[in-house]
């Protein structure tokens, strides 16, 4: 059974990688459409071995499709994601638009995948399910098996943001500043608030009136919709001059004893995470080993005896893969795994 499946804003990085990834893991499609805004139309797109041409969104039939694997922005997503549902396709949605509606999954499949068997049997669906913030999806990954094992009631976590997720202008503009420091060319910021070239930025995203950013509050209100609403979660996320990786630095609380071996073994049994954690030079992941995995990598994992159950880890993931684009086509396998047919096959 082939499904058909059709990839908004496929021109942008998380469009591309959503093109890789369902070509990497075979997903099961009979027809992959490239759909993005009308100055991007017969722009070629690799998929495998294939060349697509992009198509423009504003003239695609939707109901010609299973999915819709959105990546275009919370805009278009707000406009498109409730018209593409009601032509009968799921529409998995990359944007924060949809993440905090209360009838609209967020789902980070190891997590909370469950979710899915009571919105697929909902005659009243909306068909929209949204895919968490970036830092949000690897964070909820590692705390996960951690929250299961001694539950959790305080998360503490600090992020250390590539520029990749502030799309592609996030990446030129630090490709550009680093090129200009070097041959004595002063760095003009345009994208971010400040250089990111050699130096790191606690501001991503618009400010609150608590002081926190939008950024800090979407890591809090999303670990609650997704792992536990009674979990305490403060964060500081900060963008750094990295291409591509998200890394966080997280202190965790729980409510029962944990030692680190305890923590060390729950993790290494759990789908999605790849521990790497060696009290030696070298032992733990960065950034740029991530790069192109799958897994979420935890190392450093440490007891905390500031508190009476206490541990402190380190967790790196490619942003642009389990941060957005994997996690939607995961999203969309579980949906085939629990049963979900193609329109066309039905």
């Amino acid at each position: 059974m082939g499904y058909r499946v059709a990839v908004v804003g496929a021109t942008g990085n998380v469009g591309r990688e959503v093109l890789n990834i369902l070509a990497e893991r075979k997903f099961p499609a009979s027809e992959v459409h490239a759909l993005a805004s009308s100055r991007s139309i017969g722009k070629e797109l690799s998929y495998g071995d294939k060349v697509l041409k992009a198509k423009d969104l504003q003239h695609f039939d939707f109901s010609t499709v299973d999915f819709a694997i959105m990546s275009a922005g919370g805009s278009i997503s707000k406009e498109w994601a409730p018209r593409i549902a009601a032509s009968g396709a799921i529409v998995i949605d990359n944007s924060s638009y949809w993440r905090y509606h209360s009838d609209v999954p967020l789902i980070v499949p190891e997590v909370n995948g469950h979710v899915l068997d009571r919105w697929l049997a909902d005659p009243k669906r909306t068909n929209i399910i949204a895919n968490p913030n970036c830092s949000t999806a690897q964070l909820v990954v590692a705390l996960k098996p951690l929250h299961d094992a001694a539950t959790i009631k305080r998360v503490v976590v600090s992020t250390y943001q590539s520029v990749s997720g502030a799309g592609k202008e996030g990446v030129d503009e630090l490709w550009n500043q680093t090129k200009g420091i070097f041959v004595n060319d002063s760095p003009s910021p345009q994208k971010f608030s400040k250089q990111i070239a050699f130096n790191v930025i606690p501001h991503i995203d618009s400010f609150m009136e608590d002081g926190y950013t939008k950024e800090e509050w979407k890591v809090l209100a999303e670990t609650k919709k997704i792992l536990d609403p009674k979990i305490k979660v403060t964060c500081t996320a900060v963008r750094v001059p990295v291409f591509v990786g998200h890394s966080e630095a997280v202190n965790i609380e729980f409510e029962n004893p944990i030692s680190a071996d305890e923590a060390r073994e729950a993790l290494r049994e759990a789908d999605g995470i790849a521990v790497l954690d060696k009290r030696e030079a070298g032992g733990y992941a960065t950034p740029v080993e991530t790069v192109g995995d799958y897994d979420t990598y935890v190392s450093r994992i440490r007891e905390d005896n500031t508190v009476e159950n206490g541990l402190a880890m380190w967790v790196v993931s490619d942003n642009l893969r389990k941060g957005a684009a994997l996690n939607t086509i995961q999203i969309a396998e579980t949906l085939i795994a629990k049963g979900f047919a193609s329109r066309k096959a039905a």
